[in-house]
């Protein structure tokens, strides 16, 4: 693995429909051995590991927690042209948990992996 390689880990119901999400909506490449398990994902030096309840990252903590999806943690995906890849998503199904807001950063919306894990979709204002 190289050093500019970011790994990013969701816990997911079904890591193998996930990276078809992934694959489908956002252009990431499947990275092989996936299972029902595991998969993972990957988009230049980003890996998205997709976790299941059956992986090692599934199994409970010491106090009996479970890892679950879903939460407010999420990666940043860049796009030039927010309202039209937003239009693009809902086409093909994406569901979204807001609409688009704007900041002074820039303007962003949040998706929702099958799992309800968050993917940002984020327009730069031009100051990055």
């Amino acid at each position: 693995m190289s050093e500019t390689t970011v790994n990013v880990r969701y816990m997911v119901d079904d890591p193998l429909a996930s990276a078809a999400w992934y694959v489908d909506h956002f252009g990431f490449e499947a990275l092989p051995n996936a299972s029902p398990a595991f998969a993972a994902v990957r988009q230049g030096p980003l890996r998205v590991l997709l976790s299941g309840k059956a992986s090692s990252a599934g199994r409970p903590m010491p106090d009996g927690a479970q890892p679950a999806p879903g939460g407010w943690n999420r990666l940043q995906l860049l796009v030039p042209d927010l309202a039209a890849e937003v239009e693009r998503l809902r086409k093909a199904g994406v569901v979204f948990r807001n609409d688009i807001v704007s900041g002074p950063g820039g303007h962003q919306i949040l998706a929702e992996d099958p799992s309800g894990n968050v993917v940002e979709l984020f327009q730069s204002a031009g100051n990055w």
